[in-house]
């Protein structure tokens, strides 16, 4: 899919601005950008449709590295991330723009800006690394927009992270082309990808996209990385939520990603461009974790609500609950030492240490000097 509606370079803040390699040169003096399955066609001084890539000197270039939304220590099962060092604090950030339209965004302020001013905070990814390590963060996320669209700055930061001891957690949609994709995953250590529907019907209407590059993602993170796998679906009403699509979901995870892939279903609430929909009732996200669980899912959790049965995590052998959760704040911790339960001993399939963090429900925003 190429983008149908380009804006211009102008204003540009150089500063920010580096070259990029995944494009090629196309006809009439147009370049086209290879990073994500849009594949820009741009003229001289556009921009493709996430905003922040565009045509410069007959180059593909990122205009906004090293410029963020905003920092913040969020708790790693706000990603969501619920197998991934439960309990632990991680430094987020993000930048502008997104390669996906999608109506239903609930985060359009950020993905769908066109303010530079939105661009609050600038730092280095050393910067960043160093500031994870500072607040005790174990891991920084890459996420409010999608990291596809910043992939310098995301896998610098990530090689910066690294060299200090700290995870790195990606947080997508997974819209990537297959060679940035290699590229970027050699630096994530998790990730948790949004998988908004399982028709291709809803990608192309209501996103923009297409539902295949994403399932070729997942499989790629799932059989040829060690990267830790999440999976997230924002069930709308009467748009993804059917017995019918829940089903072929759950079933296609559970056989080709198999059933350690933990799946999130969250609540949608009336924003963006779908003001006239209602709120996903709590009945909606435990409907649709049954199903996950009936058809092989060993792990299946509601999300955007409170349901401590629906946030907990439970052994696939013997039910036992073995990681309490009442929001973000952990309670029950039935896991052994190498993350086996205490009960029967079954493996929890997971990123996991003797014992969780307790950084709980804290929200802590963090500035970062220039």
């Amino acid at each position: 899919m190429s983008g149908d509606r380009h804006e211009s370079l102008e204003e540009i803040d150089l500063a920010t601005v580096v070259a990029t390699k995944y494009w090629h040169v196309i006809d009439g003096g147009r370049v086209q950008c290879d990073l994500c399955p849009r594949y820009c066609k741009l003229k001289e001084g556009q921009r493709g449709l996430c905003f922040v890539r565009g045509n410069l000197n007959g180059t593909i270039v990122s205009t906004t590295y090293g410029r963020s939304s905003g920092y913040c220590v969020d708790p790693i099962e706000k990603k969501p991330l619920n197998h991934f060092l439960p309990g632990t604090p991680v430094l987020s950030f993000g930048t502008a723009g997104c390669n996906l339209s999608c109506k239903f965004c609930q985060n359009w302020d950020i993905s769908k800006s066109r303010e530079f001013d939105t661009l609050a905070d600038h730092a280095s990814p050393e910067a960043i690394a160093q500031a994870a390590v500072d607040t005790g963060s174990r891991s920084v996320a890459y996420t409010y927009n999608d990291p596809v669209i910043f992939h310098e700055y995301a896998i610098d930061v990530a090689k910066a992270c690294r060299e200090r001891g700290i995870k790195s957690v990606a947080v997508t949609a997974g819209y990537v082309c297959e060679e940035p994709m290699r590229e970027f995953y050699q630096y994530m250590d998790a990730a948790n990808v949004d998988l908004k529907a399982f028709t291709d019907e809803f990608y192309h209407k209501l996103s923009g996209g297409h539902l295949q590059p994403v399932l070729d993602t997942l499989k790629y993170l799932k059989h040829e990385t060690d990267v830790w796998l999440e999976l997230t679906t924002l069930l709308i009403p009467g748009k993804n939520d059917s017995d019918k699509e829940l089903n072929e979901m759950t079933r296609w995870v559970a056989g080709e990603l198999g059933p350690d892939v933990p799946m999130h279903f969250s609540a949608f609430h009336p924003d963006y461009k779908m003001l006239d929909i209602p709120s996903t009732p709590s009945s909606t996200l435990t409907r649709a974790r049954e199903i996950a669980i009936n058809n092989g899912v060993h792990y299946a959790y509601t999300g955007n609500v409170h349901d401590k049965s629906g946030e907990s995590t439970y052994c696939h052998h013997c039910g036992e609950m073995l990681i309490g959760r009442d929001w973000y704040v952990l309670s029950e911790w039935g896991l052994d030492a190498n993350g086996g339960c205490k009960k029967c001993g079954a493996r929890c399939a997971g990123v996991f240490e003797e014992s969780p963090g307790d950084w709980g429900a804290k929200r802590m925003p963090v500035r970062l000097a220039k």
